[in-house]
C-alpha cells in the first residue's frame, strides 16, 4: 500500500452504529405537518410497499428517499409541494444512527496525522442532518469533505461517486484510503477505481478480497495497521 494521504471513510457499520428507516407511517405523520401537503390514508402503506420493491431490484443504487417518495406519492394521489423540505423534515424527526465513540476517537487520531479525511456514505439523510450528527458526536471539525449519496444523486458503487471523492479532496485515486465495512462498497468498488482499501470486519476474511486489500476489526486498529506499514502523516 502506498502512503495514503487521503482517508475516505464509511459511516454506517464504520463509524457508527445502524440508525432507524424512516417507514410509512413516520413519513405520513411528518408529511401532514408541513403546509400544502395532502397524504391520502394509503400513503403509509404505499411508501413501504416502494421501499421493499427499491430494496428487492434496485437495492438502492439509483433510488434516494426523494424518489421513493415522488413514487409513493404520485401512485396514490398524495400532494407534497417540496420534496426537499419533505426530506429535511423526514430525517429530521428521525433519530441519526449514533456514532461509536471508540470510532470517533481513532477518527481525530488519524486527522491528527495529517490526513485528509473525507466522509463517504451512502445515506438517505441530507448533509445538514449528517452534519449535526458529526457535530454531536465531536468530529466534525475532522472531516475535510463531505460526500454523501443524498447529495449527489447516486450511490456507491456507481464509480461517479468515487470520482467525487477525489474531486473533493483535490487528489489522485492512488493517494485515497477508502476504509468501510462493506465488501462491494467500500473494498472491491475503490479497489477497482485506483484506490487502496481496508474491509472493516471482526468476521474472517472473505474470499473474494483481492490480496492488497486488508481488514481490521475495528476502525481504532486502523492507526496500528497502517503504522506496520511504515506510512506516517502525508
Amino acid at each position: 500500500m502506498a502512503h495514503p494521504r487521503v482517508l475516505a471513510l464509511d459511516f454506517v457499520g464504520t463509524l457508527a452504529g445502524h440508525g432507524p428507516a424512516p417507514g410509512g407511517l413516520l413519513v405520513a405523520d411528518v408529511l401532514r405537518g408541513l403546509p400544502g401537503t395532502v397524504i391520502p390514508e394509503e400513503f403509509a402503506a404505499r411508501f413501504d410497499t416502494v421501499t421493499q420493491q427499491v430494496r428487492r431490484y434496485d437495492r438502492g443504487v439509483r433510488s434516494t428517499f426523494a424518489t421513493r417518495l415522488r413514487r409513493a406519492a404520485r401512485d396514490c394521489g398524495a400532494l407534497v409541494p417540496s420534496l426537499r423540505l419533505a426530506t429535511e423534515a423526514v430525517f429530521t424527526a428521525l433519530p441519526d444512527a449514533r456514532v461509536d465513540p471508540a470510532a470517533a476517537e481513532a477518527l481525530r487520531q488519524l486527522h491528527a496525522r495529517g490526513l485528509v479525511c473525507v466522509l463517504a456514505a451512502n445515506t438517505d439523510r441530507p448533509e445538514g442532518v449528517r452534519l449535526r450528527t458529526l457535530q454531536d458526536a465531536g468530529i466534525g471539525d475532522c472531516f475535510d469533505a463531505v460526500v454523501l449519496s443524498s447529495t449527489l444523486g447516486f450511490r456507491k458503487p456507481d464509480p461517479r461517486f468515487y470520482v467525487a471523492v477525489t474531486r473533493a479532496a483535490d487528489c489522485r485515486p492512488e493517494e485515497v484510503l477508502f476504509v468501510g465495512d462493506n465488501v462491494e462498497t467500500d473494498a472491491l468498488a475503490p479497489h477497482q477505481c485506483g484506490m487502496s482499501a481496508v474491509l472493516v470486519t471482526s468476521g474472517p476474511r472473505p474470499a473474494v478480497l483481492p490480496p492488497g486489500i486488508a481488514t481490521v476489526p475495528h476502525l481504532s486498529r486502523l492507526a496500528a495497521h497502517l503504522n506496520s506499514l511504515g506510512c506516517a502523516a502525508g
